[in-house]
């Protein structure tokens, strides 16, 4: 099964490489597509060297996952966000995860690129409640069969929850895989906005969302609140 690995991306000029380097370590045969939502710094130049194809899209991480899966070639869809490492064994993770046909999709562990104590702390709760929930967020890596993800619709075009949106109606559709090798994301929210802050604005905007909370509303709420 060829993977395809879509990289929503804007201003990223500190994190794209590592992330890109990370991908081509990972998963060497893979089709990596990264999507520039508008950057004004250096991303995109970083960017080239190392993947497939650099393309634009209207900015918004839902708008860009979704062109780059139009554009992607691959029987699989990976969406790793832009500040995200994954480990070695991504792909052959992703491949093992879906040897299984009755298998969705899936995501994988995560821990905050931080080593302190309370961030490796809601790195590991995170996964918990990803794993007893069987959702997930963007920071996950979330992967899908290319037909599912088509059948779906793909991401919904919204401003905020895309990845829990799309997770819980993945769900829906077959058993999804929960992945314990970890990739690593950037802690630098939790560093500037403060860890009790950071939990207790996500978790409003979660439950926010689930009761029903228009996205455009949230995300408004959410850019206020940074």
């Amino acid at each position: 099964m060829r993977l395809s690995i879509v990289v929503p991306m804007l201003n990223e000029e500190r994190a794209i490489a590592r992330t890109l380097a990370s991908l081509r370590a990972g998963a060497p045969g893979a089709e990596i597509i990264v999507v520039d939502g508008g950057s004004r710094d250096f991303s995109v130049e970083r960017a080239r060297p190392l993947a497939d194809r650099v393309i634009q899209a209207p900015r918004g991480r839902a708008r860009q996952m979704n062109a780059g899966a139009r554009d992607a070639g691959g029987e699989v869809l990976a969406f790793v966000h832009a500040d995200t490492l994954v480990p070695p064994t991504f792909a052959d993770d992703i491949a093992d995860a879906l040897s299984d046909s009755a298998t969705v999709g899936g995501r994988f562990d995560v821990q905050l690129g931080d080593r302190a104590f309370v961030y490796r702390l809601i790195g590991a709760l995170i996964s918990l409640r990803s794993r007893l929930s069987r959702t997930a967020t963007g920071d996950q890596a979330i992967f899908v069969r290319r037909g599912v993800f088509e059948s779906l619709g793909g991401y919904r075009e919204i401003d905020i929850c895309e990845d829990l949106d799309f997770a819980r109606r993945l769900k829906r559709k077959g058993p999804v895989a929960c992945v314990r090798n970890r990739v690593v994301t950037s802690a630098r929210r939790w560093r500037e906005h403060g860890v009790a802050r950071t939990v207790f604005t996500m978790w409003a905007i979660r439950l926010a969302f689930l009761c029903g909370v228009p996205p455009a509303r949230l995300g408004r709420l959410y850019a206020d609140r940074r």
